[in-house]
């Protein structure tokens, strides 16, 4: 007999940055009835068999601490270029990611974890060293609002989690001088506060202080409510954020206040699962 299992997938790496992943990948398995993958990627052979002796402690660990059902995966290639298989080959709803910050970002953020992201149909959440809370993990999401076109896929990711949790949503406004520009942004706030009417999710909305500088703005603003998610869309296509590198997108992904970020592509699709044999 089959059943649909909804799936989490890890890349982890023995730090604790990754263990982090790992909590935030359990609150969100566990709020889907589903479980968490731990996958760890090897360069040679010979290294496979000491990892999978070394990840299945970890994962007999975090099953007797968290009563979560946790599988491991240990593959030999390359973890940016695995990473994207791996979640399509299980299924994965959600990729969990681990990174030590902006210095981190730079380490394992390389051209093919861009790609990966880029090219996914699976939503990843970056994570540094801040955990979920010890009771609903995700109670303030903060979803920024500009000019620039807003998917409803943005809005749905956002609304799903919500739905789950019992989160609010914090829509954060940016503030246009130009009038064409003005105007675009209110129909684009206008169509997210609609959205989350009908779908009867709790929000407020919150203005930035001045024009420019949004990113700066946005993070400063979530790190003030302490949330718990700030949720950015990839809008231009084949890219993973617009003008990544040397922007200041990068201090949102990476951010001071360790706020776990999911991005999401336009293609993609929150809920994922797969018939898998009992």
């Amino acid at each position: 007999m089959n059943k649909q299992t909804y799936k989490v997938l890890v890349p982890y790496d023995f730090t604790a940055k990754a263990d982090c992943a790992v909590n935030h990948a359990i609150k969100i398995a566990k709020s889907f009835s589903g479980e968490v993958y731990l996958l760890h990627v090897v360069s040679k052979t010979k290294e496979v068999i000491e990892s999978r002796e070394k990840l299945s402690k970890i994962a007999e660990k975090v099953e007797k601490q968290y009563g979560a059902v946790i599988n491991t995966i240990v593959r030999i290639g390359n973890i940016f270029e695995d990473i994207g298989d791996v979640a399509s080959e299980i299924g994965a709803g959600y990729i969990v990611m681990g990174t030590h910050g902006a210095k981190g970002m730079q380490k394992i953020m390389g051209s093919y974890a861009l790609k990966v992201i880029s090219n996914s149909k699976v939503p990843f959440i970056i994570v540094q060293g801040k955990g979920p809370s010890d009771t609903d993990a995700y109670d303030d999401i903060v979803v920024p609002i500009d000019s620039s076109d807003v998917t409803k896929q943005k809005l749905q990711v956002a609304a799903n989690i919500a739905a789950y949790f019992g989160s609010s949503i914090h829509l954060f406004s940016a503030v246009e001088s130009d009038n064409f520009l003005k105007d675009k942004l209110n129909r684009e706030l206008h169509f997210a506060r609609k959205y989350f009417d009908e779908k009867e999710i709790s929000y407020t909305i919150e203005k930035a202080n001045q024009a420019g500088s949004f990113k700066k703005q946005l993070v400063e603003y979530a790190a003030k409510i302490n949330a718990d998610m700030i949720a950015i869309v990839n809008t231009r296509e084949g890219a993973l954020l617009p003008d990544f590198f040397g922007s200041d997108e990068q201090e949102v992904i990476a951010n001071d206040a360790e706020i776990p970020v999911l991005i999401t592509n336009p293609t993609q699709k929150f809920v994922s699962s797969s018939i898998i044999g009992s």
